[in-house]
């Protein structure tokens, strides 16, 4: 992948994929082609067609999704399958039709059975049930996966995936009823900030434990990746340590300054009990993450501050 190679980021005002063009921008890449939703529906699979066929990408991201956390996974099932699937299958297609150099499909950690070993392997995979809240969402991710495993068995087509932890970091969503667990946390604790609450309620027991990764740290490794990786089996990308998510919203309390107590509402789902991601093979492969949590929250913080009075 050179300076001058198209490269086509889909998803690119997202947070995946806004930290991805970030990148690439660093990097000197000077050819990277992004496309709002209403200017191609990617759900649309001669709209996708007619805009690969036009802009011609030698290099795609996929970054695409529609994305949230439990409640949102929860209730809106039908469309977290049926829009991931769509995406996914027409980009991939089309990538493949246009005879794209490679691809990298952005998949999820919640692909992983409820109750697999930890930490999670890449071998892992399709060994046992998914977690019921977000199942739809993990489907339709394992299927993006299976078919560049398909598209790379079949025409030799180098496509390949990376599977991220959990994200955080800047245009993440702060909407408390769709948005994951540490934007809402911070959200939460501002909030109770502000108004001079003394409680913040949160949801389940705390004892779930999770692996955060800075959104920055993700696009260096899919970069890295797309320059660095030849082979057809998914990577996994995290930091390779959790905390609970006890400790996470004690964190969040700090950064923030709330002075309240909370409280846990243990009628409300924990999800998965633990989802660590076992990081061996992207670190022998030479990467590594580099942002801390704290130091990372901290940044995100002073960010939607600035969102806050804009």
């Amino acid at each position: 992948m050179n300076k001058d190679s198209r490269i086509f980021v889909a998803g690119h005002r997202g947070m995946v994929g806004s930290a991805i063009v970030r990148q690439l921008e660093a990097l000197g890449h000077q050819n990277i082609i992004t496309r709002t939703s209403s200017e191609v529906d990617l759900m649309n699979q001669s709209a996708v067609n007619a805009f690969f066929q036009e802009e011609q990408p030698e290099y795609v991201f996929l970054a695409a999704a529609k994305v949230g956390g439990i409640h949102a996974n929860n209730v809106f099932r039908a469309d977290f399958l049926y829009n991931n699937l769509m995406i996914e299958a027409n980009v991939i297609k089309a990538a493949h039709d246009l005879k794209v150099k490679k691809l990298l499909f952005l998949g999820s950690s919640c692909i992983y059975p409820k109750f697999a070993e930890q930490p999670l392997k890449e071998e892992s995979l399709l060994t046992g049930a998914l977690e019921p809240t977000n199942e739809p969402y993990a489907i339709a991710k394992i299927a993006g996966i299976k078919l560049c495993e398909a598209y790379w068995d079949q025409f030799g087509d180098q496509f390949i995936s990376a599977m991220p932890t959990n994200l955080y970091g800047p245009n993440d969503n702060y909407d408390l009823q769709t948005s994951h667990v540490l934007p809402a946390l911070l959200r939460k604790f501002h909030q109770a900030k502000i108004d001079g609450d003394t409680t913040v309620e949160c949801w389940g027991s705390g004892s779930p434990l999770r692996e955060f990764l800075h959104v920055d740290d993700l696009a260096e490794a899919c970069v890295f990746l797309m320059k660095a990786y030849n082979e057809k089996q998914f990577v996994n990308v995290g930091t390779g340590t959790d905390l609970s998510i006890k400790a996470l919203a004690e964190m969040i309390q700090d950064v923030v300054g709330f002075e309240g107590s909370i409280v846990w509402n243990t009628d409300k789902p924990d999800g998965t009990p633990r989802k660590l991601m076992d990081v061996s093979k992207i670190n022998q492969l030479g990467w590594r993450h580099q942002i801390d949590l704290r130091n990372g929250i901290e940044q995100v913080y002073q960010d939607f501050l600035q969102l806050e009075l804009s």
